[in-house]
């Protein structure tokens, strides 16, 4: 019986090294492409990181850009209705369930009331932003509407500046109050006191502005004028008459008599001041006053000429001249 061939070790260790060889070839190839991955993608997580940095600039003004909130808008709404109806108590009882339904409230209340006893009354609302217009409609609803005004003021901007210099002004208290914790001086204390009085005052001040612009901007006003009084309907235009012109020439006339009446008014306390100087010159200093001669004598070389004798009957005798 023939015995079967030896195994020979010669073509099994070089299958053996053959496929060592492989396996580590492998290996060496997936380090280095993990190594060169790694390397790659470190530049790109540090290009990354440096972006979303602070110090980058274009990650930091895009994450600037996300986080920063947006402003709410500001605005100041106003509105004033002239609106008639029939009976003004009832339509004013009626508004102000309307704003108090709404969340607002009543302001100041004006009535009068004409010749003829119908009543006119106006009266402030404050009503929530969110319920301004509602309310507007449901007020000029009430009757019939004669005139609307409606404004918006945007004061954002104000908004926003008054919460930023209440930042700064805080800040700054706060800084004047540590310092005045480590004063020793009593001069330091007492200059870093008045100072920060001053910067308190401020901060109070800037607190009432922006109480003021908080309460206008979530308020809104509305002016509601109530009236029983109808609307007057306007004249057809007429080419104008002799009634009308007789009208005109009378209006003229009597404004004329009115301005001259005015003139007459503000001449005569001048008038009666010139006549009572005239009055008392002619009645006290006049007849105090030395009087002149009627005539002077006449004179001559040798002295003064006789005076002629008086004529019977009145007249004077002529010279040379006998009876």
């Amino acid at each position: 019986m023939r015995s079967p061939h030896p195994v020979r070790p010669v073509p099994a260790l070089a299958a053996v090294l053959l496929a060592a060889t492989l396996a580590l070839t492998g290996c060496s190839a997936g380090g280095s492409d993990s190594s060169s991955k790694a390397a790659g993608d470190k530049p790109a997580a540090q290009s990354d990181a440096k972006g979303s940095a602070p110090g980058g600039e274009k990650g930091a003004g895009g994450a600037q850009q996300a986080r920063a909130p947006r402003l709410t808008s500001s605005i100041i709404r106003t509105a004033s209705l002239t609106v008639q109806v029939k009976d003004v108590p009832k339509a004013l009882d009626e508004a102000r369930t309307t704003t108090e339904n709404a969340g607002g409230y009543v302001g100041d209340e004006t009535t009068t009331r004409d010749e003829k006893g119908r009543e006119r009354t106006r009266v402030v609302l404050r009503v929530p932003v969110e319920k301004y217009d509602e309310v507007l409609a449901d007020l000029q609803g009430a009757g019939k509407l004669l005139d609307r005004t409606a404004k918006a003021e945007d004061v954002t901007d104000q908004v926003v500046d008054v919460d930023s210099r209440i930042r700064s002004q805080r800040a700054s208290v706060v800084r004047v109050r540590e310092l005045m914790d480590q004063a020793t001086k009593l001069s330091d204390v007492v200059e870093l006191e008045g100072e920060l009085s001053s910067r308190e005052a401020d901060l109070e001040a800037l607190l009432a502005q922006q109480a003021s612009l908080k309460d206008r901007t979530s308020l809104a006003t509305i002016t509601l004028s109530l009236s029983e009084t109808p609307v007057k309907t306007a004249a057809e235009d007429e080419s104008p008459g002799f009634v009308d012109a007789l009208a005109g020439g009378w209006d003229a006339f009597v404004t004329m008599l009115r301005w001259l009446a005015v003139v007459i008014g503000a001449v005569l306390p001048f008038a009666a001041v010139a006549a009572l100087i005239v009055l008392a010159w002619l009645r006290l200093v006049r007849p105090r006053l030395p009087r002149r001669p009627a005539h002077a004598p006449a004179t001559s070389a040798l002295g003064p000429l006789p005076a002629a004798p008086p004529v019977p009957g009145g007249g004077t005798r002529k010279g040379g001249d006998e009876d």
